[in-house]
């Protein structure tokens, strides 16, 4: 079970007793020094991102005496390899992520490929032995993701997801209020993921519109991160009810791989998206957690316009609320009490008592950035590698998410409330028992 505060940015040391069952990763140098030989399979934006988030490990948190080393990378373009010798610094590269994987000096991997290849090579990954780092949704579906699963629990893999809005310091910080009671019984809350990439209608048709290629739409793209958000920050989601629906029901045709749906095409061929523009569900949430069996709202859009990176929500106590929206993230608004003279919200500025804010900036009102959160993401999942606490986000709890957007998939078909199966080892890090705040 993960352990530590909330928040906290405590790490307890592995336990290297000869009775201990931690297999460690990488190496130690003569410095001390753990160096883990690093992995790359698509070297696009994400794929520049998580390398830089390793390189920034030995700068920002110096005291975890933890370095990624770039050994491998892969990618299907020629040039992308070239970019990832010649600029990131990786000592070799492929056209073939299998290299990747069969390279004894790569430790971890990071899997940034496009969704519909997320299966096979997480897959493959755990049967290489590696431990991996893989973005979001780890597959298309719940299938597809249980399949992921089930590998990487038999080879006993760490395992990290890309759910980097959790690590914001204000999402820590609701996180902590709500954990230690200071919301009171949560009630209700409302969550969302407005995001306007698909806007245009002329925007191309990329494989991210196609069902085979992608999976769903908002729904697995944009709400399974308001889902992971609300599990993480107030508990497990048990009964959905939802909606979908396509805006643009064509949008012009490209050729694979010419360019991405950012990409505007007057007068093109039209073709069919395949998935849905929108998303929404009515939640209810476990009462063995600190939601106390808290319902709520959920929604995501991909052609609104608007909001451009629009994550964000409002949870409701019967002593307080708070409320947080990433186009914003350095901020928090919090409510405590009923009556007094400060009735209504607080803004509060990120600050050192917020998650990992201290390892970034030494004063409060400082901003961090989306890339700093991939930072906090990479720490997490090489604390847990090489034997820390696990404070990172796991196979098992991305299952959880996949059935939870499944159940809102199947609830959009029949109209009907889907209970959602509960996932064993999926915690996201909420200790069980009577949820606070409800006694």
């Amino acid at each position: 079970m993960p352990s530590g505060t909330p928040g906290s940015g405590e790490l307890s040391p592995p336990d290297l007793s000869p009775e201990s069952d931690i297999v460690m990763v990488g190496h130690i140098n003569d410095k001390g020094v753990t160096e883990l030989g690093v992995g790359l399979i698509s070297v696009g934006w994400m794929g520049k991102l998580h390398s830089r988030a390793y390189q920034a490990i030995p700068l920002v948190y110096p005291e975890l005496g933890i370095r990624p080393r770039l050994v491998h990378a892969a990618d299907t373009a020629p040039d992308r390899v070239d970019y990832a010798r010649e600029v990131l610094g990786y000592s070799r590269g492929s056209i073939d992520y299998r290299d990747v994987l069969a390279d004894p000096e790569v430790d971890v991997v990071s899997i940034c490929a496009p969704n519909l290849l997320h299966r096979e090579i997480g897959v493959a990954a755990a049967e290489a032995g590696k431990a991996f780092w893989i973005e979001k949704p780890v597959g298309r579906d719940a299938i597809d993701t249980a399949t992921v699963v089930a590998a990487a629990e038999a080879a006993g893999v760490t395992t990290s997801i890309g759910y980097n809005y959790r690590h914001a310091p204000a999402v820590e910080r609701i996180r902590e209020l709500i954990a230690n009671g200071e919301l009171g019984r949560i009630t209700n809350v409302r969550a969302v993921f407005f995001n306007g990439y698909a806007s245009e209608p002329n925007g191309a048709l990329s494989w991210r519109f196609k069902r085979d290629l992608a999976g769903s739409g908002a729904l697995g793209d944009l709400l399974s991160h308001v889902v992971d958000l609300m599990q993480y920050v107030v508990g497990p989601i048990t009964d959905v009810s939802g909606v979908l629906s396509t805006v643009h029901q064509q949008r012009p045709i490209l050729p694979m791989g010419q360019a991405t749906h950012f990409a505007v095409i007057e007068d093109g061929e039209l073709g069919d998206v395949e998935n849905d523009d929108y998303a929404a569900a009515l939640v209810r949430f476990s009462a063995d957690s600190p939601g106390a069996g808290a319902v709520g709202t959920l929604e995501a859009s991909r052609v609104i316009v608007g909001p451009q990176c629009g994550l964000a929500f409002e949870v409701y106590g019967t002593e307080g609320s708070a409320s947080w929206n990433f186009e914003q993230m350095n901020e928090l608004k919090l409510a405590l009490g009923r009556t007094g003279p400060n009735q209504g919200y607080t803004t509060i500025l990120g600050n050192a008592s917020q998650g990992e804010y201290a390892a970034f900036q030494p004063g409060p009102g400082n901003s961090l950035g989306y890339d700093d959160l991939k930072v906090v993401e990479a720490k997490k999942f090489l604390v847990a590698v090489t034997g820390g606490q696990q404070r990172n986000s796991t196979i098992q709890e991305a299952l959880a998410d996949a059935e939870v957007i499944a159940a809102t998939a199947a609830s959009a078909v029949d109209g009907q409330w889907h209970k959602v199966p509960h996932v064993p080892g999926a915690t996201f890090g909420h200790d069980p028992g009577p949820a606070v705040g409800n006694a």
